[in-house]
């Protein structure tokens, strides 16, 4: 019952949708209707408000850490488990992806990943963020430094934690977040993936 509970509470959690939120906030366009269509902080970026993209950013990684921090915090008093910080991890992540205030169309997971990698182990989290940002700074394109993020973090957590029951969620996620980046994959392989910045329209 109480790995019920958990996952309820961390899936509702993470189908609070902050670039909906933040963009209503800032009298900005929904961001399920521009660029990417992707409910996200990439897209906010998009209509050159900084401020309303950071917002999305913190929101949705705050959530990802809240929903297993709180588990955390939980099993010492609770008598909860590691089970149930790996549910909390993983389902807060898929009410992102798919939450259910927005039919079930989510964004692509970045930020709240993040969230949850940090409170699960910072030093992979932190890693992965490192990873991100360089990329990011070096290529102007999100995706390409979320593919590669995504793509070292299960090998970072798998060397600091071996093959445990967190390791397992962070490649779960991990690939989950490759798997939403599809369309970014096909068009970087036609090199027609656009750069955070570019005048043409985005996707």
């Amino acid at each position: 019952m109480s790995e019920l509970l958990v996952a309820i509470g961390s899936y509702l959690l993470g189908s609070i949708s902050f670039a909906v939120i933040v963009s209503r906030m800032f009298a900005l366009p929904d961001p399920r209707s521009y660029g990417s269509n992707n409910p996200g902080a990439t897209n906010v970026l998009r209509t050159g408000n900084k401020l309303a993209a950071a917002l999305t950013l913190l929101g949705d990684a705050l959530k990802g850490w809240l929903a297993v921090a709180m588990t955390w915090r939980a099993v010492p008093l609770l008598g909860l488990g590691e089970m149930h910080i790996a549910l909390a991890a993983l389902f807060v992540f898929l009410g992102h992806l798919f939450p259910v205030f927005y039919q079930f169309k989510g964004g692509k997971g970045v930020a709240t990943a993040l969230g949850l990698l940090l409170a699960l182990d910072w030093r992979v989290g932190g890693t992965g963020a490192v990873i991100w940002l360089v990329l990011f700074a070096l290529s102007r394109t999100s995706s390409v430094a979320a593919l590669v993020a995504c793509g070292a973090t299960p090998i970072v957590a798998y060397y600091l934690r071996g093959a445990d029951l967190r390791t397992g969620v962070i490649l779960l996620v991990s690939l989950l977040v490759i798997w939403r980046h599809k369309d970014n994959i096909a068009r970087l392989l036609m090199r027609s993936e656009t750069r955070v910045g570019d005048s043409k329209s985005s996707r």
